[in-house]
């Protein structure tokens, strides 16, 4: 008999200047619905975990990169895997709304272990995100 595993959703919160600007990119661009929320904080329901974007200007943003394949990626950043039609929808969604992209979709580690289509991007308070895709998702994490 087969089994299922359930993956317990994680909670992340984080800081941004503006709600209304959260509310926006992350309930509109993005697509997740809002749950509770307050004048100082407000719930979304990204891919089935809960963030929290909390009211904090002076803690927003990213300051270091790391060396990546030969990208600089963000070392402060959050995202979801997705299944690789929906992680292309929404590349091709971030693509048509304008985004400008820290790394454009793109094929990571192609031929390796863990081969992964990825994209990075900020969020108007320049927190960065990374949406990864696998072909086969047994190998997320791959040596």
């Amino acid at each position: 008999m087969p089994t299922t595993t359930t993956i317990p959703p994680f909670h992340l919160a984080f800081p941004v200047h503006d709600i209304a600007q959260a509310r926006h990119f992350y309930g509109d661009l993005l697509g997740c619905p809002e749950g509770r929320s307050a004048p100082e904080w407000v719930d979304f329901n990204f891919y089935g975990h809960q963030i929290v974007a909390h009211l904090a200007p002076g803690e927003v943003g990213h300051r270091s990169t790391s060396a990546v394949d030969g990208h600089d990626v963000p070392v402060r950043h959050f995202g979801a895997v997705l299944p690789m039609t929906q992680w292309q929808a929404l590349a091709d969604k971030l693509t048509a709304a304008g985004t400008q992209f820290v790394i454009e979709p793109h094929i990571r580690f192609k031929g390796e272990a863990g081969e992964q289509a990825t994209m990075f991007f900020l969020d108007p308070s320049g927190n960065a995100l990374e949406f990864k895709s696998f072909a086969n998702l047994d190998s997320l994490f791959a040596k």
